[in-house]
């Protein structure tokens, strides 16, 4: 987790303005990446890495597995993985550009990429449970037998590759976004394929084809749910939204609790990336401009209290007051 040092910059302006105050403009960008704010670890490239690499093999197997045996499920399943793979691809290279530098151009840098990772991750999934379902209504309308031996086989190698990688993401599921779609593609992966083993053993025991389009349908409902959960909030993230984590109320309420604050306006928190939070305020201030002190002290609050790690703060001071400072 790389640290950076605390600066904050303040520019006291006196405006003419036609309107009956002036302004004062005190700006202070914290940008902590210390304790009480967990960003993604940098090892999770080797994470994607190593997932991309086994699931790109298991669909090979999977997929050349599921032609010679007849069985259909295991060819959408290959079908399903490959999707994982591409939200494994795009999540990975959402990583990379959210470390790239800011520029003049893009003055946040690429940060925001993570968000739309997250956004065409979530439309992944839900278009591959599209795809099974489909399929799983064929299977009702038409069973087919199933070599359930294979079936098994394959499907307990898939537990073991997804399983394995959904668990190199784990830790990483509740403060990133985009981790969290990484994740839950791959725990999907593994339910898919103790779904099918189970379906495979019931089918053997029994010689009941139903049972493995039934199975399919309750997996199909568990990676639903997910995938609604992750869309709902990249949506949110894309629209500006205030982070889930953060209430607007409290922030707002200990801004106004500040020594020498009259009313704060203008009260803007949105998220930057699926990591990171910003906030601008306008702070009302008649007792005159409070110093660099004021501005270092409410940034380091914000960040330790509300993980809220990008602060610009306007402070507006009264006609008299601003014209006896600076003019």
């Amino acid at each position: 987790m790389d640290g950076h040092l605390h600066h904050g910059h303040d520019h006291g302006h006196g405006h003419a303005h036609d309107h009956s105050h002036g302004h004062s403009h005190g700006h202070d960008h914290g940008h902590h990446h210390g304790a009480g704010h967990v960003h993604a670890p940098a090892d999770f490239g080797r994470a994607f890495a190593i997932g991309i690499v086994l699931n790109s093999a298991f669909v090979v197997i999977e997929a050349a597995y599921g032609l010679i045996s007849g069985s259909m499920a295991l060819v959408a399943d290959a079908g399903h993985n490959l999707s994982d793979v591409l939200g494994l691809l795009i999540a990975w290279g959402a990583t990379i550009l959210s470390k790239r530098s800011p520029n003049t151009r893009f003055t946040y840098g690429l940060k925001s990429s993570s968000i739309l990772a997250a956004l065409i991750n979530a439309a992944l999934l839900l278009v591959a449970v599209g795809a099974i379902a489909l399929e799983t209504v064929q299977r009702f309308l038409d069973p087919q037998p199933v070599n359930s031996g294979t079936m098994i086989a394959v499907a307990a190698i898939g537990i073991v590759i997804n399983t394995g990688t959904a668990l190199l993401f784990m830790r990483g599921r509740h403060d990133d976004l985009n981790i969290r779609g990484a994740y839950l593609h791959m725990a999907a992966d593994a339910l898919v394929s103790v779904g099918v083993v189970v379906a495979g053993i019931a089918i053997m025991l029994s010689g009941l084809s139903w049972i493995d389009p039934l199975t399919s349908l309750i997996i199909i409902l568990v990676i639903g749910v997910g995938s609604w959960g992750l869309l709902r909030d990249s949506v949110k993230m894309s629209l500006l939204a205030v982070p889930a984590n953060i209430d607007h109320g409290q922030v707002a309420v200990y801004l106004r609790g500040q020594p020498g604050v009259a009313e704060v306006h203008d009260l803007h928190i949105w998220s930057i990336s699926t990591t990171e939070t910003a906030l601008t305020a306008h702070l009302f201030m008649p007792g005159g401009h409070p110093g660099n002190a004021f501005l270092a002290g409410l940034t380091r609050d914000l960040e330790e209290t509300f993980r809220i790690d990008h602060v610009t703060i306007q402070i507006e001071v009264d006609q008299e007051d601003d014209c006896g400072q600076t003019c």
